[in-house]
C-alpha cells in the first residue's frame, strides 16, 4: 500500500517480487503521478498495479499487507485487514524481522539523518562495513540482499517506522535517541501520541542492549529512566559520573564509566552549527556502544562531513555564501540554523504548516535576519502574523512572499551583499510549491547555480 515517490515503495515491490511473491501494488496517486517511481519498476513479473484508487478486497484476500510509512494505522482500509486477520507489516518491521546483523537505530525530531550518517561515516573509516538504511530518501528491504555476514546496519528511524516495530515488539540492539519537540502534529494530534511510538525505539530491547540519549532533553532523560538496557548519555555539560560524551571548556570526552578521555576540540569539527555537535556526540555514543576505541573515535572526528540538505553550502557568488537547510521542516530547526552563522543572514524560509507554533521562530528571525523572503504556504501567513507583532513595520514591509524558488533566488541575489549568507531554513513543510523538501532543496541548488 503506497508506491511513493521517494523510493521506500519501489525497493518493497521490487525485493517482494524478486522472491517470488505475487504483488498488488496499490497508490492513490495516478499514473502520470507516479511515472518515475513506475518507471523504476518496468519489466518486474507478478505485480498488478491499482492506481488511483485502493480496492477493499486488496486488504482482505492477501497473505500480508505492507503499508507505507505514510498511511495511518487508523486508515479504513488497514483497519479492514487487521479485521480480516490479515497481518500489516510496514518495511521497517520486515526488515527488523528477517536481518541477522547488529541494527544501529537512530531516532529524534531532528538531526536523525545528520546522526545516523555520521554513525556511518566513523564505521566506514575505521575499517567496518557500515550499511545505510532509510537514511534520506533510501530505500529498506531490497538492502536485505546487500548484507553480508560483518555488515553493520544503520537505520534512521521515523516515528512511523517505529509504530511498526512497537506492534512488532522489536527495537535495535543500540538505540539512539537525539531529542522530542512538537512535529507531526497535524498527524499524531497530541505530543504524548508522538512520544508513544518514537519511544519503541528502546521500550523492547535487552539488558544486554545500548541506548545512547540525550541527557540534556529533560524529557527524554526522565523517559529514558525506563529503558530496559544499559545507557550512555550525551551532553553539552560535563557528566563526570555516568558513561557519557560531554563537552567542557571546547573539548568533547568520552567517559567510558572508568576513565574521561579526550576526543576532539570542538574547532576540530568540519561541520557548520553548534547543534551539530550534538549529533557528533550522538554518533560517538552510538560507535563506542558497538566497540570501537577512543583512538578509532579521535581519529575519524576531523574527517567528517555534513549531510546534503542540512547546512550544505552551496556555493560563493559575488561574495556572498548559499546555504541549503531544507531538512529544516520544523521552527525548531530554523531556529538552530539560525544560531549556526555570525555574519549577516539573508533567510528563505516559509511553506506549509504542520500544526506549529511560529512565536520563537518570528523573534529569532527579528534577531539574526537582516532580510526575509517568505515561500507561499499556509505556514508562511502564521509566520507574517507572529512577525508583525515582534517586528519593526519597516522590517515586515521589507519581506516579499514569492511563488517560487527562482523568484526567492533572485530577490536574495539583491538584498545580499559582500559577506553575507544567503540561508534557506524554511521552518515549515513544502508541499504546495514543492514535491517534498528534498525537492525544494535540490530547486535552491539548482537556481543558485545559475545565479551570474
Amino acid at each position: 500500500m503506497g508506491i511513493g515517490l521517494h523510493g521506500g515503495g519501489v525497493g518493497t515491490v521490487k525485493f517482494l517480487a524478486g522472491l517470488g511473491a505475487k504483488v498488488i501494488a496499490t497508490d492513490l496517486r495516478t499514473k502520470e503521478q507516479l511515472s518515475v517511481s513506475l518507471e523504476k519498476l518496468k519489466g518486474l513479473k507478478n505485480v498488478e498495479y491499482v492506481l488511483g484508487h485502493h480496492r477493499m478486497e486488496d486488504f482482505s484476500k492477501v497473505d500480508m499487507v505492507v503499508k507505507s510509512p505514510a498511511a495511518p494505522w487508523s486508515d479504513k482500509h488497514i483497519k479492514f485487514a487487521i479485521e480480516n486477520k490479515v497481518p500489516v507489516e510496514m518495511d521497517s518491521s520486515l526488515f527488523f524481522k528477517l536481518c541477522k546483523n547488529k541494527i544501529i537505530g537512530v531516532t529524534g525530531t531532528k538531526g536523525k539523518t545528520t546522526t545516523a550518517t555520521l554513525i556511518y561515516e566513523i564505521l566506514k573509516m575505521s575499517g567496518k562495513n557500515p550499511i545505510k538504511i532509510g537514511i534520506g530518501q533510501v530505500s529498506v528491504l531490497d538492502k536485505l540482499l546487500l548484507l553480508k555476514k560483518d555488515s553493520i546496519v544503520v537505520f534512521e528511524l521515523s516515528s512511523w517506522r517505529l509504530s511498526a516495530l512497537g506492534r512488532a515488539k522489536l527495537s535495535p540492539h543500540i538505540a539512539v535517541f537525539k531529542n522530542i519537540m512538537p512535529d507531526h502534529l497535524n498527524y499524531y494530534g497530541t505530543m504524548e501520541k508522538y512520544f508513544q511510538d518514537k519511544e519503541y525505539i528502546y521500550a523492547n530491547q535487552k539488558p544486554k542492549d545500548w541506548l545512547v540519549v540525550n541527557y540534556d532533553d529533560e524529557f527524554l532523560r526522565n523517559a529514558s529512566k525506563k529503558a530496559p538496557s544499559q545507557i550512555i548519555k550525551f551532553s553539552y555539560e560535563p557528566l563526570e559520573k555516568s558513561r557519557s560524551i560531554f563537552i567542557d571548556n571546547e573539548m568533547i570526552y568520552l567517559n567510558n564509566g572508568i576513565d574521561v578521555v579526550k576526543l576532539a576540540a570542538v574547532g576540530e569539527i568540519p561541520i557548520p552549527g553548534r547543534h551539530n555537535l550534538s549529533n557528533v556526540m550522538a554518533a560517538v555514543g552510538a560507535v563506542y556502544a558497538l566497540g570501537l576505541s577512543a583512538l578509532e573515535i579521535k581519529k575519524a572526528l576531523p574527517n567528517l562531513s555534513g549531510v546534503a540538505h542540512r547546512l550544505e553550502f552551496v556555493r560563493e557568488v559575488g561574495k556572498v555564501k548559499y546555504y541549503n537547510d531544507t531538512a529544516a521542516t520544523i521552527p525548531d530547526a530554523a531556529i538552530s540554523a539560525l544560531s549556526a552563522f555570525e555574519k549577516p543572514i539573508v533567510l528563505i524560509a516559509g511553506g506549509t504548516d504542520k500544526n506549529l507554533d511560529f512565536t520563537d521562530f518570528a523573534k529569532e528571525i527579528m534577531e539574526k535576519t537582516k532580510d526575509v523572503i517568505l515561500l507561499q504556504g499556509n505556514a508562511t501567513e502564521k509566520l507574517l502574523d507572529k512577525l508583525k507583532k515582534v517586528a519593526s513595520a519597516e522590517f515586515v514591509d521589507n519581506i516579499e512572499v514569492v511563488d517560487s524558488m527562482e523568484k526567492a533566488i533572485l530577490s536574495a541575489q539583491k538584498k545580499a551583499q559582500q559577506g553575507d549568507v544567503v540561508l534557506l531554513s524554511p521552518g515549515a513543510a513544502s508541499f504546495g510549491l514543492f514535491a517534498n523538501e528534498f525537492d525544494r532543496g535540490d530547486k535552491f541548488r539548482e537556481a543558485v547555480k545559475k545565479l551570474k
